[in-house]
């Protein structure tokens, strides 16, 4: 992919989110996705970043924006779109996402990743890859802890916090913003994520049920009885299940006639 093609999928960005019940979808080790950082137009650096770590190139990126004929909390996205969005929330062994990444763009697909925070700590070089490979890039908190349940400054603190990593790492905050153990934000949550410069909040309306370990031909099932036009499905990072269902679910896929593309895209 071109530096053209990858500053235009930045710009593209902004979050939607739909409306819905409150979830402890995201258990375990898996894969929540990172805050992204207010986008703002950011110098290249070359040097370390505040934690130590080499800092990818900075792209500069306009901030997120709003998608008006969205409600501010996203399920989905419109019916009539011949497309779904494959969301993983970013987490776990860094071979899998590379593993996972790769098969999805073998077969073509794009895919939005909502990290924490405290993962590409450990494995910045991931910013990068997601973005390099055409794939959106979010937010999913600092440290993946219940924010429905905290109090407005440790929220705040969660949310902002894997937003300046996103920043640091990419120039931007990233398009998306999802809460972390829970299907839909807060009413103060949801405040929260507008004030640190996230339109939307991305719910799904397909539960993978991945974080359950169900083995990959119980994923591939779950997800392609469910999914239809326009859907978001919530997968995970960090689970070897997910990694073996991809291949089978991106071929049925194709064979209904749905894109996997980004959320960006999907929303647009």
């Amino acid at each position: 992919m071109t530096t053209t093609n990858r500053r235009g999928m930045l710009r593209a960005g902004a979050g939607l989110a739909a409306g819905g019940a409150l979830a402890a979808g995201c258990g375990g080790t898996g894969v929540p996705t990172r805050p992204a950082a207010t986008a703002a137009t950011a110098a290249s650096t070359n040097g370390p970043d505040a934690s130590g770590h080499p800092a990818a190139t900075a792209r500069a990126a306009p901030p997120p924006r709003a998608f008006p004929q969205h409600p501010v909390q996203i399920t989905h996205g419109p019916r009539t779109r011949s497309a779904v969005a494959l969301t993983f929330h970013g987490q776990g062994e860094p071979d899998l996402a590379h593993r996972l990444l790769t098969e999805a763009e073998r077969q073509g697909a794009r895919i939005t990743v909502l990290a924490v925070g405290s993962w590409l700590d450990e494995h910045p070089d991931l910013a990068r890859r997601i973005l390099d490979g055409g794939h959106d890039l979010g937010n999913h908190t600092e440290r993946h802890l219940a924010i429905n349940a905290m109090s407005e400054a440790d929220a705040r603190t969660e949310i902002t916090g894997c937003a300046d990593r996103l920043r640091r790492l990419t120039g931007s905050i990233g398009t998306w913003f999802r809460p972390s153990r829970a299907r839909s934000a807060s009413s103060l949550v949801t405040r929260l994520a507008r004030e640190a410069g996230y339109p939307h909040v991305l719910s799904f309306d397909v539960d993978s049920l991945d974080y359950t370990r169900p083995g990959a031909p119980a994923v591939t099932r779950t997800v392609l009885d469910r999914v239809r036009a326009g859907s978001v499905v919530s997968l995970h990072f960090g689970y070897p299940d997910t990694v073996a269902a991809l291949p089978a679910v991106l071929q049925e896929l194709g064979r209904r006639g749905l894109r996997a593309v980004t959320t960006t895209e999907l929303l647009s």
